[in-house]
């Protein structure tokens, strides 16, 4: 019955984590298309997540403990999924909280007349009227001087 358990609780976890998305970073050596532009606005924004798994892991396994000290038999079973379901949520939800970074909107106006709005860490400070290089790759934009 235990086995059963552990595994519940693990897959649980394991299609929690399994709703993070990583994108990977840009490899040495990746073309970048370089576009010229002008910067029209620049916005401090929250950045998204980067969504490890250490917070739905972790939470998915004091759920279901916590959740397996309740009743016994099946009722115990089906406690100690649900809190590695909940614990997975949660965790997630306090990695997120803790993990939260700042950065910035960069809306620039291409020299082909297309308005684009780039999403990217603090780092370079941009101002409007500014010009500036967009560069993309298959995995990634920024905005650079």
């Amino acid at each position: 019955m235990r086995r059963l358990t552990a595994i519940a609780v693990l897959t649980a976890g394991l299609l929690g984590a399994g709703c993070a998305v990583n994108s990977p970073d840009r490899k040495a050596g990746e073309e970048l298309e370089v576009r010229m532009g002008m910067v029209e606005e620049v916005r401090r924004v929250p950045l998204p997540s980067s969504g490890g798994y250490i917070g739905t892991l972790g939470g998915a396994a004091a759920g279901g403990i916590a959740g397996g000290t309740m009743g016994s038999g099946r009722g115990s079973q089906a406690a100690s999924v649900a809190g590695a379901v909940a614990g997975s949520v949660a965790g997630r939800a306090l990695e997120n909280v803790v993990s939260a970074r700042e950065g910035l909107e960069i809306s620039v106006r291409l020299d082909s007349g297309t308005l684009i709005a780039v999403l990217q860490p603090l780092g370079e400070t941009f101002k409007a009227g500014e010009r500036v290089r967009v560069l993309s790759g298959a995995n990634s934009m920024r905005v650079t001087h």
